[in-house]
């Protein structure tokens, strides 16, 4: 790149630059409902090894290798579920260095993500057929998290337009493949950053923002939120590097039968399986689908299915970095929980999926909120190679 072209790149800025207002913190613990763990599905015990390891860092690692090729040869064993399906929600600005941590070259200070619900269904052994949404994002709501609502009220509304693509809503996105809303029985997401999920599965009380009057009626009437234990008792007592990241104000209302705590690793259906991945979030987890292409991973540890074989990334700095560091993935890391935890994690990804069979440098790794190109706001961060959607089934 030459010097003039660097001039030009740096000129556009799509969104503004300056810090962030830091939230408040929070003055004392919030009163979110954490109900009794649930055996939802049946448990999974081979990745627990991980968790168990003794020795250093570098032995986890290893071990999280051989626990994850442990759990592919059993979970593809499992079968498949009957239809698996994505949906785009939305695509929205996200921060360059968060999003591809150390290793990009760009100037822009934002890149763009795609978010997508994924709607899988599966026939239990007594043939009800069930629903799970996993990242059914109210797209509305969710911008009132700390850090994109300061980043809104800092940007003018036309430009904001321009950078933010609303595409659907869950229950428009329901409707356009048949599906009633009373016939979702799971909503879960990789983590709660961002989430507010009241109109998801209602309140028990009035919430004087959406629903002043009366308690806020669920657009999913019987659905009920999986979400690791470890996670809403994080939500409880946020720490100031946390905080910007969650709306945990949101969760005190929710009704606790509404809410399905599990502890760990979860196979819910052949071929459907929830496993914790910790690290970009307290308790971060994947959703693992085994369906006729083989496995995929789907979650947000990374913003692109480069990010697992960064030898093979076009994007400007990506390979570099990785070659220089001696590092195999590159994170999505905006909080830095605990970053050792979420590279394993993403290694766990890595050893768990297929490759593609459209490309076969790049695997079956989905990121729910996927780097999508844009480069005339946004250059250097254009992904090399895309899923786009995931189908399966009927």
């Amino acid at each position: 790149m030459d010097a003039n072209s660097t001039t030009a790149h740096k000129r556009v800025n799509p969104l503004p630059t300056a810090p962030l207002v830091a939230p408040p913190a929070q003055a004392h613990p919030l009163a979110i409902p954490v109900p009794e763990v649930v055996e939802l599905g049946a448990p999974i015990t081979t990745l627990e090894r991980i968790y168990r390891t003794e020795g250093g860092s570098g032995a986890t690692l290893r071990m999280a290798r051989t626990a994850a090729t442990d759990f592919k040869r059993e979970f593809t064993a499992t079968g498949t579920p009957a239809h698996v399906s994505t949906h785009d929600l939305i695509t929205l600005p996200y921060p360059t260095k968060f999003g591809l941590w150390r290793a990009p070259a760009s100037p822009s200070p934002f890149l763009f993500i795609t978010n997508r619900l994924v709607i899988v269904r599966w026939a239990d052994t007594d043939g009800r057929r069930r629903t799970l949404l996993w990242e059914p994002s109210d797209t509305e709501l969710d911008g009132n998290t700390p850090y994109f609502a300061t980043l809104q009220a800092r940007t003018p509304k036309p430009l904001l337009g321009m950078m933010v693509h609303f595409k659907a809503t869950v229950l428009e996105r329901l409707s356009e493949v048949g599906i009633d809303a009373a016939e979702v029985d799971y909503v879960a997401f990789d983590h709660l950053h961002t989430q507010d999920v009241r109109h998801l599965i209602g309140t028990t009380k009035p919430q004087a923002d959406i629903s002043p009057n009366a308690p806020v009626p669920a657009w999913l009437p019987n659905a009920k939120l999986v979400v690791q234990r470890t996670e809403l008792e994080a939500m409880r007592d946020l720490h100031p590097l946390q905080r910007p990241w969650y709306q945990p104000e949101t969760y005190v209302d929710l009704a606790p039968e509404r809410i399905l705590p599990i502890d760990g690793d979860r196979l819910l259906a052949p071929g459907v399986a929830i496993i914790r991945t910790p690290g970009h979030a307290t308790g971060n987890q994947t959703l693992v689908l085994n369906t006729d292409t083989g496995v995929w991973a789907l979650s947000e540890n990374m913003i692109a299915t480069e990010c697992l074989t960064p030898e093979h990334s076009k994007i400007p700095g990506v390979k570099g970095w990785a070659r220089s560091w001696g590092q195999e993935v590159i994170l999505n890391a905006n909080v830095l929980e605990t970053t050792a935890a979420q590279y394993n994690s993403c290694v766990v990804e890595k050893t768990l999926v297929d490759r593609s069979q459209r490309d076969s440098r790049f695997l079956q790794f989905f990121p729910t909120s996927e780097l999508t190109a844009r480069p005339m706001v946004s250059p250097g961060t254009s992904p090399t190679f895309v899923h786009g959607s995931l189908r399966h089934g009927a």
